[in-house]
């Protein structure tokens, strides 16, 4: 055959083989990303009301780093459409460590309006995370996307996890080191992901969506494409792409609104950083760890109904949020745990919807477009949870994010009817 997929030094030509390498890369980028992420979760509002001294602007952060994460994921998406995922993911991880130091150099010299501008460039990294779940669809077979995904998602588990419950000795290290101990988790988000970058930036060969297009290509010459093959129609175009995105964003939203307030609510309550950081370091296991199941989900029962899965869990975590007393930690981590695998559900789910949906020649493009409005939610979440709670109450807000999650239910009832 003269028109198999092109090989060049580093490329290897069976997508099978390719697929399982890049997976690997893939893993272990996010294993260090995943520490780099849980830091301004962690911190990031404790940090902004040290140096603000109120609690009415505490969701800022969370939205600053959301938003700035909303303009990566424009950047990365275009960088890829245009040069492959490698240099788009790369160039977002190397961004986000950009940010954690200008983080820490805000911390240092007491500059609230440093400390906002260092988040927005920090939040690259968050985008850049969620965009390499993208990577591991791109050579997948249609009923595998969801796994595939899933196996990228899972990784960030031990970095998510092992970060937050860094906290305490990160804080330590940076009180030798003479930084403020609430900035000592981005000294180390700032390593985990420069390395990540540098781990994709030397080993994501074949880039995955590059040989995808090659493949597709090659079939299509070769006349013997079928026309299922590529699960494009699996929802229909513009309603796959609606459907997949909303699912995401109200998933987003619900989730960055509550987790943002929870470490200043316990703190309000006494707690000590580090039981803030058990119950971040739980909700974000809860987001990742169960994903191999939610993919084998998906493929196996279907898009649809793994994302209304995703509206109950959020409503059960809201609900037990707000009920929980303000002194057990227990509670409040079974709360997050129920948040993160709403989320989870919901960003598989909705992942797979949008990568059958959307055709490889604008795939890149359009995922972080979709990626955009979930960060913009996600900023929404962060910047209105701390007011609502300022003016309210952390309860009246779990409340009122489990509520707006039901939304999602009438949405998928009437796609599925539609179909």
């Amino acid at each position: 055959m003269t028109n198999a997929a092109p090989t060049a030094p580093g490329l290897i030509s069976d997508p099978a083989q390719a697929q399982r390498r890049i997976l690997r890369v893939l893993v272990a980028s996010q294993i260090l990303s995943g520490a780099g992420l849980a830091a301004g979760v962690t911190v990031g509002a404790l940090l902004a009301q040290d140096m603000l001294g109120t609690t009415s602007l505490a969701g800022l952060p969370s939205a600053l780093f959301t938003a700035g994460s909303a303009l990566t994921a424009i950047t990365v998406g275009r960088i890829s459409q245009a040069r492959g995922r490698r240099p788009g993911l790369a160039t977002g991880y190397l961004t986000g460590a950009i940010g954690s130091a200008g983080v820490i150099v805000a911390a240092v010299l007491d500059t609230p309006v440093l400390l906002f501008l260092a988040l927005f460039v920090y939040g690259a990294g968050t985008a850049t995370n969620l965009q390499a779940r993208y990577a591991g669809a791109d050579l997948a077979p249609p009923g595998h996307r969801a796994r595939a995904v899933s196996t990228v998602l899972v990784a960030t588990t031990l970095g998510g996890v092992a970060g937050p419950n860094l906290a305490a000795p990160a804080g330590t290290l940076a009180e030798h080191l003479g930084i403020p101990q609430l900035a000592g988790l981005f000294v180390i988000s700032g390593a985990a992901y420069a390395l990540a970058a540098l781990v994709l930036a030397l080993w994501l060969r074949p880039d995955p969506l590059l040989l995808a297009r090659t493949v597709a290509r090659a079939k299509e010459a070769d006349a013997a494409t079928d026309p299922a093959a590529g699960g494009d129609t699996d929802t229909g175009a513009r309603g796959g792409v609606v459907l997949g995105a909303l699912v995401m964003i109200l998933t987003q939203l619900v989730m960055v609104a509550i987790m943002t307030m929870t470490p200043v609510h316990m703190h309000d309550h006494g707690h000590s950083t580090a039981a803030s950081g058990l119950v971040i370091g739980i909700h974000i296991g809860a987001m990742y760890l169960p994903s191999p199941l939610t993919g084998w989900l998906v493929d196996r029962y279907g898009r649809m109904k793994i994302a209304a899965a995703s509206g109950t869990t959020l409503l059960a975590a809201g609900l037990l949020a707000a009920a929980a007393p303000g002194d057990s930690v227990a509670l409040l981590a079974l709360a997050l745990a129920l948040l993160g695998l709403g989320w989870n559900f919901g960003l598989v789910s909705g992942t797979a919807i949008i990568t059958d949906t959307v055709p490889l020649a604008t795939r890149a493009k359009t995922q972080g477009l979709v990626d955009v409005s979930i960060a913009i939610a996600g900023a929404t979440g962060g910047i209105t949870s701390g007011i609502m709670v300022a003016v309210t109450s952390y309860p009246a807000l779990a409340l009122t994010g489990g509520a707006l999650s039901l939304a999602l239910l009438p949405a998928v009832a009437a796609t599925a009817h539609r179909r």
